[in-house]
């Protein structure tokens, strides 16, 4: 079974007719005619009646019509692939981005992403601290996205996206005064401070909004630092996106700590200057922020 022939049996279907599908196909009559009848003669099947004057499918050739142009399709498919990987579009593009990071800004040009290069496969990795600016000089991200702190900006290209905000919240069943005066450091040490683990090696694990002489637990990820947090375990700093409801009905508070004010901080998309982007990553690039 050829290619050719799938291709002629759907030219007749659509077009109703032998000559229909040679002028579709630019060939003769006679030529699409003998196509068939070896398409036929090999899968010792009648395709079409050819009792009216013009050709209609058989029962049996319904049902293969249906397989062949699913088959069609996925062949198209395919050359697309090809003619695709052919322009060096990569067949994977990873983007490394910080967890403090809302997604809500990045996820429109994911999208337009993904609908002009289907054959790519986007993987996105979320990171804490330095994981992401780990990964891109790993060679194991594209592009990251994520705050210029530790970042080799001579190495780097860098472009501000967004501002994310990182404040203190506790449950109210930790029993904080919350907002009405600043608490010391004194005060706090006797509550556990809930902090993140790092994603990007010792040379990027958490140094700074750390409580000294306080109790802590470290957990791996920012949904369950929030987790603990809400269930009145301990208290920490996490991005306004992921508290802002739990703020405005009671369920999270905001804390005044002394020397822990509110954190704001920009993130960045960068990607390696000594590192050739592709067709797909540039373009993302271009469509971010």
């Amino acid at each position: 079974m050829k290619h050719e022939q799938l291709m002629t049996l759907e030219a007749i279907v659509l077009t109703g007719s032998f000559r229909g599908a040679a002028e579709r196909l630019h060939k003769s009559q006679s030529a699409v005619s003998h196509t068939i009848r070896q398409l036929e003669e090999e899968l010792d099947l009648e395709l079409f009646s050819r009792e009216a004057y013009r050709p209609s499918l058989t029962p049996a050739g319904e049902v293969f019509y249906r397989e062949a142009s699913r088959v069609l399709r996925q062949m198209q498919g395919l050359r697309t692939t090809a003619a695709r990987l052919r322009a060096r579009e990569e067949p994977e593009l990873t983007i490394a981005v910080s967890a403090t990071m809302d997604l809500d800004p990045l996820l429109p040009a994911l999208a337009d992403t993904g609908r002009h290069h289907p054959a790519t496969h986007l993987r996105l990795r979320m990171e804490m601290m330095g994981g992401p600016i780990a990964r891109l000089m790993e060679g194991k991200a594209d592009i990251a996205l994520a705050s210029l702190e530790g970042v080799p900006l001579d190495n780097v290209e860098a472009e501000p996206v967004v501002e994310v905000t990182i404040r203190p919240v506790a449950s109210p069943d930790l029993n904080l005064p919350a907002n009405a005066r600043t608490l010391s450091v004194s005060e706090m040490q006797s509550h556990v401070q809930v902090v993140t683990a790092g994603t990007g090696g010792a040379a990027h694990q958490q140094s700074r909004d750390l409580l000294s002489g306080g109790l802590k637990w470290t957990v791996s990820d920012l949904t369950a630092k929030k987790k603990v947090i809400l269930a009145g375990l301990g208290w920490g700093g996490l991005p306004d996106h992921m508290t802002e409801k739990e703020r405005r009905s009671g369920a999270l508070l905001s804390l005044n700590l002394e020397g822990f004010p509110l954190r704001r901080t920009t993130i960045y998309k960068m990607r390696r200057r000594d590192q050739a982007i592709g067709v797909v990553a540039d373009e993302l690039w271009s469509r971010i922020g």
